[in-house]
């Protein structure tokens, strides 16, 4: 059994998950603290969790592929994003994104603003504001957040292979390896793959659960 779908995998998910955490929280308080076209922007960020993940990897194909814009621009740096690792990070972190995004803007959206607005009439930045009173009182929702991404890039499939393709030892993760398999009708290697994302997914969310429902025995989880 070659184990290079799961190092694949674990990469990907990994490095998609870190540019989610960021990008996630980012786009959150933006559209918190948007007063005009705050569901248009709401609707476009949470797109690619609503549309077939194929029709997402399509959209990044014409996006990023050769022959568009974006493309042809990089194509004079002798930068090429399609069939490459770096598409399957994309792919991920564009399929994820809106988990990560949706949870952390239900985690902000739930804290008191009188809190905030009590440490700006104080004197407290914006920044340390961040810091010290949104992450810390939304970091269940926040935890929450980033176990759903990494688990949803752990399993993406239809946009990878899309827009990534799926070559052994260079884009094949788990999921596209299934389909290889499949294909190949070796279900019992199928079978292998298919019970490791299972293993890998279900510890995570079960590890989240456990998190959880300590900081809420403790109550402790908005304090």
């Amino acid at each position: 059994m070659e184990w290079s779908p799961l190092i694949i995998t674990l990469q990907t998910a990994g490095t998609a998950t870190v540019a989610t955490f960021f990008l996630g929280i980012g786009l959150a308080l933006l559209v918190v603290r948007m007063r005009r076209f705050q569901g248009l922007a709401d609707a476009v960020i949470t797109l690619p969790m609503v549309l077939p993940p194929t029709v997402v990897g399509f959209f990044l194909l014409l996006l990023l592929g050769k022959r568009s814009v974006i493309g042809k621009f990089l194509l004079q740096f002798d930068i090429n994003l399609v069939f490459t690792w770096k598409a399957a990070v994309i792919a991920a972190i564009v399929v994820s994104l809106p988990l990560m995004y949706r949870t952390a803007r239900g985690a902000f959206e739930q804290l008191d603003p009188n809190i905030i607005s009590a440490a700006r009439t104080l004197g407290v930045s914006d920044w340390r504001i961040f810091w010290h009173i949104l992450l810390p009182n939304a970091r269940g929702g926040i935890l929450a957040g980033l176990v759903l991404s990494f688990t949803r890039a752990l399993g993406e499939f239809g946009a990878t292979i899309m827009f990534a393709g799926n070559i052994p030892g260079v884009t094949q993760t788990m999921s596209t390896a299934i389909y290889a398999a499949v294909q190949a009708n070796d279900y019992d290697l199928a079978g292998q793959w298919a019970m490791i994302i299972v293993a890998f997914s279900l510890f995570f969310v079960l590890l989240l659960n456990w998190w959880l429902a300590r900081q809420t025995k403790g109550g402790a989880l908005w304090s």
